[in-house]
Protein backbone atom coordinates (compact mmCIF):
# COMPACT_ATOMS: atom_id res chain seq x y z
CA UNK A 1 0.00 0.00 0.00
CA UNK A 2 1.60 3.20 -1.03
CA UNK A 3 2.24 6.25 1.56
CA UNK A 4 -0.70 8.27 0.16
CA UNK A 5 -3.35 5.68 0.54
CA UNK A 6 -1.83 4.68 4.20
CA UNK A 7 -2.18 8.55 5.38
CA UNK A 8 -5.79 8.70 3.60
CA UNK A 9 -7.15 6.03 5.72
CA UNK A 10 -5.49 6.80 8.79
CA UNK A 11 -6.81 10.15 8.16
CA UNK A 12 -10.40 8.53 7.56
CA UNK A 13 -10.28 6.34 10.75
CA UNK A 14 -9.44 9.41 13.13
CA UNK A 15 -12.43 11.35 11.79
CA UNK A 16 -14.93 8.15 13.01
CA UNK A 17 -16.17 8.90 15.71
CA UNK A 18 -15.91 6.01 19.03
CA UNK A 19 -18.80 3.78 18.57
CA UNK A 20 -21.77 4.66 20.78
CA UNK A 21 -23.45 1.70 22.28
CA UNK A 22 -24.45 -1.31 25.24
CA UNK A 23 -21.60 -2.91 27.04
CA UNK A 24 -22.15 -6.58 28.79
CA UNK A 25 -19.47 -7.85 31.39
CA UNK A 26 -21.16 -10.86 31.88
CA UNK A 27 -19.97 -12.92 35.25
CA UNK A 28 -20.23 -16.50 33.33
CA UNK A 29 -20.33 -18.91 36.61
CA UNK A 30 -23.31 -16.82 37.93
CA UNK A 31 -24.94 -15.70 34.89
CA UNK A 32 -24.43 -11.61 36.48
CA UNK A 33 -23.64 -9.15 34.29
CA UNK A 34 -22.65 -5.51 34.03
CA UNK A 35 -25.12 -3.20 31.64
CA UNK A 36 -23.78 0.25 31.17
CA UNK A 37 -24.11 2.68 27.92
CA UNK A 38 -21.38 4.52 26.60
CA UNK A 39 -20.60 7.36 23.98
CA UNK A 40 -17.20 5.20 23.95
CA UNK A 41 -17.89 1.42 23.43
CA UNK A 42 -14.77 0.15 23.53
CA UNK A 43 -13.14 2.52 25.51
CA UNK A 44 -15.42 1.82 28.65
CA UNK A 45 -15.10 -2.07 28.00
CA UNK A 46 -10.95 -1.03 28.58
CA UNK A 47 -11.64 0.79 31.62
CA UNK A 48 -13.64 -1.66 33.22
CA UNK A 49 -10.92 -4.54 32.70
CA UNK A 50 -8.07 -2.13 33.24
CA UNK A 51 -9.84 -1.33 36.66
CA UNK A 52 -10.35 -4.61 36.93
CA UNK A 53 -7.16 -5.81 36.78
CA UNK A 54 -5.78 -3.40 39.45
CA UNK A 55 -8.36 -4.39 41.54
CA UNK A 56 -9.87 -0.99 41.91
CA UNK A 57 -13.38 -1.35 40.68
CA UNK A 58 -16.11 0.61 41.82
CA UNK A 59 -18.17 -2.60 41.54
CA UNK A 60 -17.23 -4.89 44.86
CA UNK A 61 -19.63 -7.41 43.95
CA UNK A 62 -18.14 -7.87 40.24
CA UNK A 63 -14.02 -6.61 41.52
CA UNK A 64 -14.83 -10.11 44.36
CA UNK A 65 -16.33 -12.51 41.21
CA UNK A 66 -12.90 -11.57 39.18
CA UNK A 67 -10.68 -12.00 41.95
CA UNK A 68 -12.09 -15.17 43.04
CA UNK A 69 -12.62 -16.91 39.13
CA UNK A 70 -10.26 -14.57 37.11
CA UNK A 71 -10.44 -13.03 33.71
CA UNK A 72 -10.93 -16.28 32.04
CA UNK A 73 -14.97 -16.50 33.49
CA UNK A 74 -16.01 -13.21 31.90
CA UNK A 75 -17.23 -12.14 28.71
CA UNK A 76 -17.11 -8.49 27.84
CA UNK A 77 -18.92 -7.78 24.91
CA UNK A 78 -20.28 -4.69 23.24
CA UNK A 79 -23.96 -6.35 22.60
CA UNK A 80 -25.37 -2.82 21.07
CA UNK A 81 -24.47 0.47 18.96
CA UNK A 82 -26.24 3.89 18.10
CA UNK A 83 -26.05 4.88 15.51
CA UNK A 84 -25.15 8.82 15.29
CA UNK A 85 -28.03 10.62 12.88
CA UNK A 86 -27.18 14.01 11.30
CA UNK A 87 -30.19 15.55 12.29
CA UNK A 88 -29.35 18.33 15.30
CA UNK A 89 -32.31 17.28 17.22
CA UNK A 90 -31.31 13.58 17.66
CA UNK A 91 -30.26 13.68 21.41
CA UNK A 92 -27.71 9.95 21.44
CA UNK A 93 -27.50 10.67 25.39
CA UNK A 94 -31.14 10.03 25.61
CA UNK A 95 -31.20 7.29 22.86
CA UNK A 96 -28.54 5.86 24.93
CA UNK A 97 -30.08 5.61 28.13
CA UNK A 98 -33.47 4.61 26.37
CA UNK A 99 -31.04 1.66 24.79
CA UNK A 100 -29.44 0.90 28.14
CA UNK A 101 -33.62 0.90 30.02
CA UNK A 102 -34.68 -1.22 27.24
CA UNK A 103 -31.81 -4.08 28.06
CA UNK A 104 -32.27 -4.45 31.58
CA UNK A 105 -35.62 -4.70 31.54
CA UNK A 106 -35.32 -7.56 28.79
CA UNK A 107 -32.34 -8.77 31.30
CA UNK A 108 -34.45 -8.98 34.10
CA UNK A 109 -37.45 -10.47 32.01
CA UNK A 110 -35.53 -13.46 31.17
CA UNK A 111 -34.62 -13.92 35.12
CA UNK A 112 -31.01 -12.88 34.71
CA UNK A 113 -29.01 -11.20 37.51
CA UNK A 114 -27.33 -7.97 37.25
CA UNK A 115 -24.64 -6.12 39.73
Amino acid sequence: MDKTRQATLKAHYRQQPPPLGIIALRHLPSGRTLLECSRNAPGMLNRHRFELKLGKHRNALLQADWRRDGAAAFSCEIIDTVRLLDDPAFDADAELGDLLALHRAQWLEQGQPLY
